[in-house]
């Protein structure tokens, strides 16, 4: 078992950003420890994005929960590349130990086994025009090197590649076609955080509630090609690229990865509804915005994990 949770993040006005995202975006509070501010959704997991107060913006790490014997794989393989890697017990909502791993362009990855799950949440009435997110879908990274990242995170981490188009390397843990993927951006940093809402109709709510908000997608609504999902994108005001997204699509284990040419689009189109256009300019500055910082020390990793 493997399932994407959380992402951690540093950053200036902590405080501020998730008011914002409680009060904009739609998510519920997960509670406040010291600096750090969490939010949830309305599903089982304690929090899904932490936001800590700091003087730089940066991602501390992406957690994944798992079963032991994941943990024990990724724990053995981590260590027979040579990868920066080190034992952890999470102190955040839900507890949980396990390892952390800085993957080859810095990308911080926690996996967790023990992690408490929550009582699920209503979300918000379809008359108050909100909508609450039920869990993360994905978190995409950018990359120097996708083609390696992708290599990478199939050796180690125990995924599968997806698909590969021109834009990106897409990496699935579960039956999801991916929980993560990596832009072929020639930098290293978070490309987008994608919140995973009930329906098509709460993706096109959402959008009119931003709209309300004096928000407008920076790119969205439409549906992309690997994954099939719905989604539109916006510039949070503290920095990252935030997603309302769908419906990803549920693969096979035979699933078999397409590569750049199978993935297509006709002049002037960049997904399959070709109902919206695309802030490229204004996306690149914010996903440069988050780049990775390793806080910890790379330490030995008792087998099996936790004896």
């Amino acid at each position: 078992m493997m399932n994407l949770r959380s992402i951690e993040l540093a950053l200036p006005g902590a405080a501020e950003a998730h008011r914002w995202m409680i009060d904009v975006w739609g998510v519920a509070d997960g509670g406040q420890q010291g600096d750090t501010w969490y939010l949830r959704g309305s599903g089982s997991y304690p929090y899904l994005v932490s936001l800590s107060e700091n003087a730089d913006r940066f991602v501390r790490s992406t957690t994944f929960v798992c079963s032991p014997d994941r943990l024990e794989q990724v724990a053995r393989a981590a260590a027979a590349h040579g990868l920066n890697a080190a034992p952890c017990t999470s102190s955040d909502p839900g507890g949980g130990a396990g390892i952390v791993v800085e993957l080859a362009e810095g990308e911080i990855l926690r996996f967790l086994v023990g992690a408490a799950e929550v009582e699920t949440i209503a979300g918000h009435a379809k008359a108050s025009r909100r909508v609450m997110p039920v869990k993360l879908t994905h978190v995409v990274f950018n990359a120097a090197d996708a083609e390696n990242s992708g290599n990478l995170a199939e050796q180690v981490l125990g995924f599968r590649v997806s698909d590969r188009t021109r834009g990106m390397v897409f990496v699935r843990c579960n039956t999801a076609h991916h929980s993560t993927a990596f832009a072929r951006a020639g930098f290293s940093s978070l490309n987008h955080i994608a919140f995973e809402m009930d329906d098509l109709d709460a993706v096109m709510r959402g959008i009119g509630n931003m709209r309300d908000h004096g928000f407008a997608p920076a790119w969205g609504p439409g549906r992309h090609g690997p994954g099939d999902n719905v989604y539109a994108y916006y510039i949070a005001p503290f920095g990252p690229v935030i997603e309302y997204s769908t419906a990803v699509e549920k693969v096979p284990d035979d699933y078999r990865a397409g590569e750049p040419d199978d993935w297509t689009w006709p002049d002037k189109r960049i997904d399959q509804w070709g109902v919206s256009d695309k802030d490229f300019a204004g996306l690149r500055v914010a996903e440069e915005t988050f780049r990775f910082r390793r806080e910890w020390q790379p330490a030995p990793i008792t087998l099996p994990v936790g004896a």
